[in-house]
This record gives C-alpha cells, structure tokens and sequence, in this order.
C-alpha cells in the first residue's frame, strides 16, 4: 500500500501545478479523406442525407481501408503523447495483483476463478469438495485458447451431477458463440462444437442435455446484418446439434427477439422469457415431468419484467414489477399462475428491489439512491434480518443452491476494492473470505453523493469521487460518467483504471440519470422515446453542477460513455460543445435513424422508438441523433471515438460515421480520433493487455488536451511555485 506521506506529496505536487498550467505544443493530425456518396433516405416526406452509408458494409475492402487509414492516424497522434507510456507502466503496475471469484460447488469438487494479475483472461481452478484450496489445479486456461487472448470465455455450465461440462466462447469480441462440452472429471471434449449460438445461457436438463438459444446465420455479414427471430432449442448429449430439438420459436406466433430458457433447480419446470424488445417479457412454465407437455402461460403480453426466482414443488416465487414500479416478489401455484391467482411474499417498497434465494431464504437486495440495503427473508415473506454490509456501497451474489449453509457475496465501492465475504444462512455472521492486496490506499480517498437539480426540476443523485484534501478550485481534471438507459443502475464499485485516474488528482463523477433503473420503472421510462432528452439534459445539469461548485471547469472536464453512454456523450457534445474540453463516446449507438436495421438493434426500439414508427418519432429521433446534429463551423471538443471491429451489439458503423462527420466539419484545433481495436467487440471478454493499452490511450489524451506536457503528479517539477 502507499504510505500516507506519498500520497501528500501527489496532492502537493497536483495543487501546485494547477496554479501555473504547463501549455503544451500541438501534435499535428491528418485526417484520411474520407468520401462522400450521394446517399439519400426518405423518411415521411422528408429526405436525409447519408454520405458515409458505405462505411456501414464491414465486408468491403474499402471500409477495412478506411479503418487502417484512420487507425494510423490516430496512432500517429497518440504516439507523440509524452506520458503514455508512463500510464501504461501505471496502469500494469496496478493491474498486478491477484483477483479471486467466489467459490462454488459443483458435483466432487469446488471451482472458483482466479487470475494472477496480467493474465488475459481469468482462469477456472478445482479442488475436491473434502480437500483444502491449496490443492486446487487448472481446470480450464482459456488464455490457451488463442496466444493473445482474443477468443474469450463466456458462460460455462455443469450437468446436475458435475461430471459433464459445456461452456462458450467468443472470437474476438463478438456475441456469436460457440460451444464446447467437456467430460469434467477427464477434462476432455467429447463431442462436435455447437455453433452459431447468440444471446444465451447453457441450461442443463439433469444430466442427458441442456438448453441453449440462437438465431438463424443471417444473410451477408454475421457482424452486421438483421437478427429478429430468436429460438430455444434443446441439444441431447451425443447427438448432431443439427437434430436439436426446436423447443420455441420458429412460428409467427413465437416470433420474439429474445427467448431464453431454464429449468428449475429441480428439474420440473423449464421457465421461457420471450420479449420483443430489451424492456417487458412473455412468461410460461413447462412441466419436463410429464412427457409431451404443454407450455402453461404465465404472462402472455411484454407489459412487466418478470422472472421465476425459486419453486417448491409446484409452488412459484417469482420478481415482478407488473403494477409495482420498485418490483416486489409474488407466489402462486403452477397449476393456475396467471397474476390474478399471485399473492404477495415481500410487498413493492419505495425501493428498487433485486431478490434471490437460496438455503431456504430469500434475499432481497434493495437500491437505496444507488447503493446496496440486503434484507434476509423466509418464504412466507417474513424478516429475519437485516445483513450488516462492510460499508456504503455494493453487494451482489446474493443466490445460492437450496441445501447450501453458506453463500458468498461481494462488496465494492469507488474507493473499496472488490472483497468477498462468506455468510452464515442461518446466523447471520459475514467472515471476509478474500481481500485483495493491491497497490492502492482507499483512506486517501473519498466518495460523496450529491443532488443536483436537472433543467425540469427533477433531483438527480451523483457520487463524486477524488484524493481527500481536494482543492475546489475549478482546475481539477474530471471525468463525468453516466449511462442512462435500458433500465441499468450505475451502483459503486472500483476499478484499476479509475483508481489511475484519481492518482494522477483527477475526479471521478458518475451521474444516476433517468433512463436508468435507480429508481424503479418510472426512472427508466422518464428518459425513453420522446423523453430521452430528458438523459441529455440531466448529464448536461451535472457538468454544470460540477463546475458551478469548483470541482473543475470547461477547460478540464471530459464526459464519458459507452454504447447508450456512447449516445449519451455523442447527443451531449452535439448540444453542447461548449460545456467540455474533451468526449470520449465508446462502442455508441450514434445513428439514431438506422441503428435498428443492424443485428439485434431493433430491441432497443422501447427504450429509442424508431425512425420508422412515424413522423413524430422520426422528428425526435432527428433532433438529437449525433451522427446527424454535426455542425459545420462549429469548434466541437478534443474527441477520441473508440469502437472495435467484431462489435455486433453496436456495430461500429454508427463509430466510424460520426467520426468522419466530425472530422469534416470541426471548425478549431481540437483532435477528433476514432480508435478501432482489432479482435474486439463491445467490450466483454477483452484480454487485459488490450484494456491497459486503451486506458493509456484514453487518458493520455484526455490529459494531454487538458493542456499537461506531463502528468500532473509531475507537473510541479517543471513549474515555478
């Protein structure tokens, strides 16, 4: 750990720099030419322009040159930064430490993944159930399965017995998956690779199959092109995965873009979701004990979220927010589940609920204004206790196998590295299990949350995060963090990179906007379709709030975000040019009128609307769209785009059209970059090698456009006091 004393002098040396900023000299920047083709939509009457619609074919030669091109500009650039690599030397220092997953059983033996620092990706390690950890061996490398770490690990799943094994992979980046099956005891594959496979989960019958899901290989670029037709379908172990059986889907009257499949820990009722968009499900059981039954539905519409949590016997419990906002948990009996027959176990509270089982209890993890309140229930609804968390922040894991005494559970804030805790079910009594030993001081740091007030009045919590003994003088780098979409809840938790930024004296900002899921259904819908600005504005309130209270100012603020964060930056900088100094949009969904014509991108229609729908949606999707709100003349801030080439959630055309409009029509000096890493996709399962040389990239652009020839931990070496 860093004694104090250190961290002093890192906060005496950051003060004092920021009294006599260093002006640093300007990298020169060429930007490719890109070309224009006369391209025009007709949308209600209207016509739009689409100059830079053939960057979307990832199949032409013309697009892969364009991508080098503009790569090699960049780099060109970045290459000239004079601390990069010091942050990158940073940035692995920090990294270097062992990471441990908890531990979990599955038939003989106990498995838990570690990585010992730098590895790529994390490992699976096994030791017998009767042993103690310090036997444990690999299990499963998948830093073996390519030399640089780019085909990734996804699910991995155990027969009820243990004895076989299937898990996914992914190559470079992508969500079409493969699968591998794998006699756990020998530890070899056993048969023909599934393949093929997107968006879904590795469900095992007992111990002959399981279930999966998929879509049909669609016609042209698997990286791009259309999928709308999700299906279920069940492999038995030693067959053809072309005789899989067709459980769901398939049908006009299945037609959904998400279906999902899983049986209860039973193995009496495998439970089907099927939704038309990322927001709202279908939910039906279906009886595996009686041979050639019938699906029994429980919710026939997308109105609510809704799954079943645990079942006994033919009694249900199930999470819903069907006309309870915050979500509360229901049950029923199997043979009439539909919502007019569920009763009440733990009522819908002013907070958002998240509940989970297991050892014969329920455990309902509440969102208390973004952080974690766990209370511990019986199945008849009643309290056993309040858990006693380690401090202010995030607890997750809170699931376990019925005849489990004990589950483990993590805790993380900002400043906490990740720990794990082991508890005692039926005491009550939370052991710390595993600490890491990184170098890093949380005491030299502190959070707070804040409430600002957003342009219609609404109260939006955010929780900043820097040194102790900050200065709020209006000079202080920061990145301002926010999300705002899909339901997601941005909670506390640390992260290497961040910790890196906060060393160096910079702010750390995340801002809770509506579209998310902080507060139950009716933040998330306030920032949807024709209330979206609503998340632009919110994200906008808070950079002002920032720097109407000192914590920094134009000059040093830089937004961020990815995918819909990736929007939330492109609409931001859009509107607002003027409110930051540098934008970092990753993986964004930036073309508002056409993100729906590629891969699964017309799910996200509940949250967006689409262009299509009708003139009023098209007008609003107009209005704030980046890739079409790119002024010419105007001076827009240093920019760096990031995007991988294998991303086929948010297909990086939406990357690489927004970064050509703004090299076309930046007015000023500021640098618009798009950086496109090779071999990745939207962001899971990059190897770390990778992440650590982008976050070197990232801040050491956004450092060196806030006007440091030197990082600002060693600026004083250079400035009078």
């Amino acid at each position: 750990m860093k004694k104090l004393a250190i961290v002093f002098i890192a906060i005496i040396a950051f003060t004092a720099c920021k009294e006599e900023p260093v002006k640093n000299r300007t990298i020169k920047v060429k930007y490719p030419t890109t070309k224009k083709v006369d391209t025009v939509t007709n949308y209600f009457g209207t016509e739009i322009k689409d100059p830079y619609r053939w960057l979307e074919d990832d199949m032409s030669e013309e697009t892969k040159e364009w991508v080098k091109a503009e790569n090699k500009s960049t780099y060109g650039y970045l290459d000239n930064i004079p601390f990069r690599e010091e942050l990158k030397e940073r940035l692995t220092k920090l990294w270097n430490y062992e990471k441990v997953g908890s531990p979990f059983e599955e038939g003989d033996y106990t498995y838990f993944y570690k990585n010992n620092g730098l590895q790529n990706q994390y490992v699976i390690y096994r030791y017998k159930n009767d042993e103690d950890v310090s036997k444990a061996e690999i299990f499963l490398d998948p830093n073996t399965f390519k030399e640089d770490g780019t085909i990734s690990l996804g699910g991995l799943s155990f027969s009820d017995n243990g004895k076989m094994a299937a898990y996914s992979i992914s190559e470079g980046g992508s969500d079409w998956r493969k699968v591998l099956i794998m006699n756990a005891e020998t530890k070899e594959i056993v048969e023909d690779t599934l393949i093929d496979i997107k968006f879904s989960g590795i469900s095992w019958k007992g111990n002959e199959g399981f279930f999966y899901s998929s879509y049909d290989k669609p016609k042209g670029s698997e990286l791009s092109a259309k999928t709308d037709q999700h299906k279920l379908f069940y492999h038995t172990l030693g067959t053809a995965q072309k005789n899989d059986d067709l459980i769901y889907g398939g049908t006009p009257e299945q037609k959904h873009r998400y279906v999902g499949g899983r049986t209860t820990e039973d193995n009496r009722f495998l439970v089907v979701t099927a939704s038309v968009s990322t927001s709202g499900n279908k939910l039906f059981i279906k009886d595996l004990t009686k041979p050639n039954s019938k699906f029994v539905t429980i919710l026939d519409h997308t109105d609510s979220d809704s799954y079943i949590m645990d079942s006994k016997g033919s009694q249900l419990f199930l999470v819903t927010n069907l006309n309870a906002p915050n979500k509360k948990v229901v049950t029923v009996d199997a043979s009439n589940p539909t919502p007019n027959n569920w009763k009440d176990i733990i009522p819908e509270t002013e907070n958002v609920l998240n509940a989970g089982s297991g050892g014969g209890a329920i455990f309902a993890n509440y969102m208390v204004d973004a952080v974690s309140k766990v209370m511990q229930y019986d199945f008849d609804g009643s309290l056993v206790r309040e858990i006693t968390l380690p401090g202010v922040g995030s607890a997750g894991g809170f699931g376990a196998k019925k005849d489990d005494k004990e589950l483990y559970y993590s805790f993380t804030n900002y400043v906490t590295p990740g720990s794990i805790y082991q508890y005692n079910i039926a005491s009550g009594k939370s052991t710390l299990y595993v600490k890491p030993d990184i170098d890093f001081n949380p005491e030299a740091y502190e959070s707070q949350q804040v409430f600002y007030t957003s342009k219609d009045g609404t109260k939006v919590p955010m929780i900043i995060t820097h040194k102790k003994g900050l200065k709020l003088d209006g000079k202080n780098p920061t990145i301002l963090y926010g999300y705002g979409g899909f339901n997601v809840s941005l909670t506390p938790s640390f992260s290497i990179t961040n910790a890196v930024w906060m060393e160096q004296g910079g702010i750390y900002a995340v801002a809770n906007l509506r579209g998310g899921g902080e507060y139950g259904k009716k933040w998330h819908d306030a920032g949807t379709k024709q209330k979206k600005q609503n998340v632009f504005d919110d994200f906008i309130a808070a950079a002002e709030f920032l720097i109407a209270e000192k914590y920094t100012s134009s000059d040093y603020l830089a937004i961020r975000g990815g995918s819909n964060g990736g929007l939330l930056v492109g609409a931001t900088m859009t509107q607002r040019p003027d409110l930051m100094k540098v934008a970092l949009p990753a993986v964004g969904v930036l073309d508002m009128l056409r993100y729906h014509t590629f891969t699964a991108g017309a799910g996200w229609a509940y949250d967006y609307g689409t262009a299509d729908d009708n003139k009023e949606m098209f007008e609003y999707l107009k209005g704030y769209s980046p890739v079409h709100n790119v002024k010419a003349g105007t001076k827009y801030p240093a920019t760096l785009v990031t995007t991988g080439d294998h991303d086929d959630r948010v297909v990086p055309a939406h990357s690489f059209k927004f970064a050509a409009e703004l090299q076309e029509k930046q007015a000023g000096e500021n640098p618009v970059l798009i950086r496109i890493e090779t071999d990745a996709g939207h962001g899971a399962g990059t190897p770390v090698s990778k992440t650590i040389e982008q976050y070197a990239d990232i801040y050491g652009f956004t450092f060196y456009n806030m006007g440091y020839d030197v990082l600002p931990k060693k600026i004083s070496d250079g400035v009078k006091e």
